[in-house]
């Protein structure tokens, strides 16, 4: 003999099931954080990204870019939590926009400015004005109105009176990834990147280490959004990348550091 089983039972039992899924799907979302990173960080975040999430049990979603363009990205309202850029000047730039977390800027790294070339190539330089001897016909930097890169070697450039001399040998990269890319496939002869770039390609190598003197101190600044969703982890992330575990893989990938290896390793 079956039993009746109420209307208002099954409704009720339908209501819990979609709330308690509900929940999980809320739960899920809360487990997880945009980071909007420029290109150079590619190697070094993912590892880091990795492994935060086995420690933590949060997914990190990366989208790596110029950092202008990933600065236009935040400003037309795409969903960032945390933006780390290769330079200050798109951090002041959101800013004056009033689109940052107040007091949740912090500088975490720090890189150099090379010149590089193929590995096979018998290029020397002994000073950055042998790059306007006529044996030198294509030099690739990025372009400096969107990329940071390029922007640092605009100013060593200028710093050495080089610019207006260079321009007609200029080969302007959309990254500095693309710009590394130029010089290792021999489409150009001399590349300036950064130096952690060159931990990327065996088939370049550096011949020029470009003085910091000559341009703006390249730091990298994390910064959360104001309107993210998910300031508590991206905090925490922040703090994650100020470890010591973090930083011997940003090492490793030829970083600097600057911050001081005290923040406490977090709990597995």
């Amino acid at each position: 003999m079956h039993r009746h089983v109420p209307l208002w039972t099954i409704l009720a039992v339908l209501l819990i099931s979609l709330s308690m899924s509900g929940c999980s799907n809320r739960n899920q979302k809360q487990r997880e954080i945009n980071v909007f990173a420029a290109i150079s960080l590619t190697d070094a975040l993912t590892e880091i990204g990795d492994q935060f999430t086995e420690d933590e049990q949060i997914k990190v979603y990366f989208n790596f870019g110029a950092s202008t363009t990933l600065q236009r990205q935040v400003e037309k309202g795409a969903s960032a939590d945390l933006f780390i850029s290769a330079s200050s000047q798109q951090i002041d730039d959101l800013n004056k926009l009033d689109l940052l977390e107040d007091n949740s800027r912090s500088n975490i790294l720090a890189n150099n400015l090379v010149i590089v070339s193929d590995i096979k190539s018998d290029i020397q330089l002994d000073t950055i004005n042998q790059l306007h001897n006529p044996t030198i016909s294509r030099v690739a930097i990025g372009q400096p109105e969107i990329v940071p890169a390029g922007t640092y070697a605009k100013e060593a450039l200028l710093y050495y009176d080089l610019w207006t001399k260079l321009k007609p040998k200029l080969i302007l990269g959309i990254d500095v990834r693309a710009t590394l890319a130029y010089v290792a496939a021999g489409n150009v002869d001399l590349a300036i990147v950064y130096e952690t770039d060159t931990t990327l390609n065996d088939n370049v190598k550096v011949v020029y280490k470009i003085p910091s003197k000559a341009h703006t101190p390249i730091v990298y600044p994390a910064v959360i959004l104001r309107n993210s969703k998910q300031k508590q982890i991206a905090y925490r992330f922040v703090n994650y990348l100020k470890t010591s575990r973090a930083m011997t893989i940003f090492e490793k990938h030829g970083f600097t550091s600057l911050s001081p290896k005290t923040v406490p390793e977090t709990s597995q």
